[in-house]
């Protein structure tokens, strides 16, 4: 029976992670999404998802220093960005420099732990050396004191970040470092059952992502907050809106069909930082009041917040651009890839779905 995009068809085992639509839970390596949000580390949830275990001090302090020593770009690396013509879109630029890094060393089959350290060093200090070089501003080379999140902001800004924009985008980068076989997930395992090697997979990730149905940036968030905030009455707002029949952005979720549970640990993680951001108070406050409307206006359609939402909050409150939500997201993301490309190695069938031919068969005069 044709399934159009394979929706529920099962394309592999994994270990790595279990999402439940209807229950709304994400399980990585077994460990449920939001005990891993409050209790752990960006470095400990990606050493989960790598391998399977959680790291020991000794393992941790290990892998904080090989993320370090891969931080820095490659001198052809940085030619090559600086080559890129300006209008190019971010999205495309960290494809083609993540590309590139092939050729530095042996990447072939079969991929291991280190190379995916290593792809998921680079790529904050790529995006942060290209939105440095667009604005003008000399590059922040990485700081080996600082962890993996808080040097993506440095590296961004030039400066020490504020803590809790630090503890909210980490809590963020946690949410979004794996959620099964989506689409770009699934062209990363595709590419690697071919045998290529793990960059090659990566970049298939990246490109994927790319795409607006995929990993396209939460605007139409801030595009709202922006209204509330000027209108300073949620509640008129949202209810015009759905009085227009517009769809309430950063609201419902395609999977979840009960409140998004990356959302959920977003929330409480935002509720220790009330009153030290604006933005975030405001989503806060947003939220609680889209709910009670969306609950009135459309009864039993279970519509909540989603990652999105609160994810849009913390880009504004850290004053991010929206060209950076996606290549952010896709900094979290390449753990999640580079976890799954290493477990289609362990077992490794090519994929080779069948396509059904609705044409008509011809036959010559």
């Amino acid at each position: 029976m044709l399934q159009k995009g394979l929706k529920g068809i099962v394309a592999a085992e994994t270990l790595i992670s279990h999402i439940d639509g209807e229950k709304g839970e994400l399980i990585y390596r077994g460990y449920e999404i939001r005990d891993l949000a409050k209790n752990y580390s960006f470095e400990e949830v990606a050493y989960l998802l790598w391998n399977g275990s959680f790291p020991d001090p000794e393992q941790l302090d290990f892998l904080k220093e090989q993320l370090k020593q891969n931080r820095e770009l490659p001198i052809y690396m940085e030619k090559i960005l600086n080559l890129l013509p300006p209008e190019m879109d971010l999205m495309s630029v960290i494809r083609t420099a993540v590309s590139a890094e092939a050729g530095n060393r042996e990447y072939g089959w079969k991929p291991n732990i280190s190379q995916a350290i290593r792809l998921t060093a680079l790529t904050p200090t790529i995006i942060a050396y290209r939105t440095r070089q667009l604005e003008g501003k000399q590059y922040v080379a990485p700081r080996n004191d600082l962890d993996h999140v808080k040097n993506y902001l440095y590296m961004l800004y030039g400066s020490i970040p504020n803590a809790a924009h630090v503890e909210a985008l980490e809590t963020y980068m946690i949410l979004t470092l794996e959620h099964g076989m989506n689409a770009s997930t699934f062209a990363a395992r595709v590419t690697a059952s071919t045998e290529s090697d793990i960059v090659s997979a990566a970049t298939s990730a990246i490109g994927t992502m790319k795409g607006p149905l995929h990993g396209g940036a939460p605007s139409g968030v801030i595009d709202l907050l922006n209204e509330i905030a000027l209108a300073g009455d949620a509640e008129k707002v949202i209810r015009e809106k759905l009085d227009r029949g517009e769809k309430l952005m950063g609201f419902g979720h395609r999977v979840y069909k009960t409140r998004d549970p990356r959302a959920i640990s977003l929330k409480e993680k935002l509720q220790k930082l009330v009153g030290q951001d604006e933005w975030l108070d405001l989503a806060m406050s947003v939220e609680e009041t889209a709910i009670k409307v969306l609950a009135e206006i459309k009864p039993g359609r279970s519509l909540y917040s989603n990652v999105e939402f609160y994810a849009a909050a913390i880009m504004k409150a850290i004053n991010m651009d929206p060209a950076l939500f996606t290549p952010t997201f896709t900094a979290s993301r390449m753990v999640g890839w580079t976890a799954h490309i290493l477990e289609q190695s362990e077992n490794n069938t090519i994929f080779r779905p069948q396509s059904k031919f609705i044409g008509t068969f011809k036959t010559e005069k």
